[in-house]
């Protein structure tokens, strides 16, 4: 039986949950705690929420593409 074209293949769902899961630990490494009006919370300005986390996340977004725009493998 012939196989049906899909244009995904497994490669490409892989690629994406992983470009998923990047982004969400990078999402988790911007949260933490927040400033109040009546406490300022200096770790707001950490370099793990202003630039660590900004580049997982962009990683992450960059490796989602590239799931979508590999093209899958022809059996002929």
């Amino acid at each position: 039986m012939d196989k049906q074209k899909f244009a995904f293949d497994k490669t490409n769902f892989i690629l994406l949950g992983i470009g998923v899961a990047v982004v969400i630990i990078g999402f988790l490494l911007m949260s933490g705690p927040v400033s109040t009006v009546d406490h300022f919370e200096p770790d707001i300005f950490s370099v793990r929420r202003i630039k660590v986390a900004p580049v997982v996340c962009l990683l992450g977004f960059v490796f989602m593409i590239y799931g979508v725009v590999k093209k899958p493998k022809t059996n002929l």
